[in-house]
């Protein structure tokens, strides 16, 4: 048995690079994605830090999360000037505030893979990896075989077990996986719209073993709106003649490939690591302005190093005063994505 995963994660909210945000220092891309400036004067700023990463076979750059920095790794200027990061009481607040993450596991039940006695392999393992994912997102899983319509098997915002996968019947024994793939992404597309935190990130699964036959959808089609999509999108191959390039390509975000079903569950871990070190990315800082009215440019810069990089945001402090606690533990109500 051979395990190996590609790690590519690429950000999935491409709302403010460093064309808009002032442009970036060397190494370092902040994305500024929400904003708040609330009463009396605590200004709250959810963005994300990766580093450019290389380009992959089809010329985008993979970009590579930068997790586990502090308050102290950045410094915070208004008009140019160093914000005093005691008087301003700077700190990193949990980005749960700001963010909800959403992850699609779309299963291939026309794969021999799972047909079987390797089903129940599958199926224990990829429980064990809703159970977990789920204290930290929300989950669903779909199901696909050659049909045009996947099937819902565990809906977002439920409690339900995989039981459904065990009186599974294929309809079509042909393969839809390139049509199974964008249907997927437009139910992410079609959940993300209907919720309201700030901000909504999606993640697409993909667990197949083999390419598609059914043709209803072309690979090129399909590939770029995989491309395309504002989601990470990892790929799961179970098997031993597995199209490598073809799955690495499809999970732009992470490729995890293992030989049989005795081994999902070493996979589904992988593939969890790759999901929680990309969510890793995301800082809300909070700060206590010292401005008192107008309008002012708030510049954030944060050296690591893997690099420097910095942000801007334009604050609105017409409505400032004393008495600012940046460390209460309260979310933002105002915050609001930056487009």
């Amino acid at each position: 048995m051979s395990t190996g995963a590609r790690l590519a994660p690429v950000i999935t909210l491409c709302l403010l690079l460093c064309a808009t945000s002032g442009g970036c220092a060397s190494g370092l891309r902040l994305s500024l994605l929400a904003a708040a400036a609330e009463p009396p004067s605590r200004v709250a700023l959810f963005f994300s830090v990766d580093t450019p990463g290389a380009r992959t076979s089809r010329g985008r750059r993979a970009a590579v999360p930068v997790a586990n920095l502090q308050a102290s790794d950045f410094r915070i200027y208004e008009d140019g000037a160093l914000v005093s990061e005691l008087v301003s009481q700077q700190t990193i607040a949990h980005p749960e505030l700001a963010v909800e993450h959403y992850t699609l596991l779309l299963i291939d039940m026309s794969s021999t893979t799972v047909l079987g006695d390797q089903l129940g392999a599958i199926r224990s393992a990829a429980q064990a990896w809703l159970t977990q994912l789920r204290t930290l997102q929300r989950v669903a899983v779909y199901a696909f075989d050659g049909s045009k319509s996947l099937y819902e098997i565990v809906p977002f915002d439920s409690a339900q077990s995989l039981d459904k996968l065990r009186s599974f019947e294929v309809v079509d024994p042909s393969t839809n996986l390139n049509g199974a793939v964008l249907l997927a992404l437009a139910e992410l597309d079609k959940t993300l719209q209907t919720h309201s935190m700030p901000v909504r990130l999606g993640s697409l699964v993909v667990l197949t073993d083999g390419v598609d036959r059914a043709n209803r959808v072309s690979q090129r089609q399909m590939l770029d709106v995989v491309d395309a999509a504002p989601y990470h999108v990892y790929t799961l191959g179970i098997g031993r003649e597995l199209d490598d390039s073809l799955l690495a390509r499809v999970g732009k975000s992470g490729y995890v490939r293992v030989e049989d079903s005795s081994s999902a569950r070493i996979a589904f871990r992988e593939l969890t690591q790759l999901i929680t070190t990309a969510s890793r990315r995301f800082y809300l800082l909070r700060y206590c302005s010292p401005s008192r009215g107008g309008t002012h440019t708030v510049r954030v810069e944060v050296a690591t190093p893997a690099g420097s990089g910095q942000l801007q945001y334009n604050l609105d402090a017409s409505h400032f005063s004393a008495g600012c606690d940046a460390q209460a533990v309260v979310a933002p109500p105002s915050l609001r994505r930056i487009h």
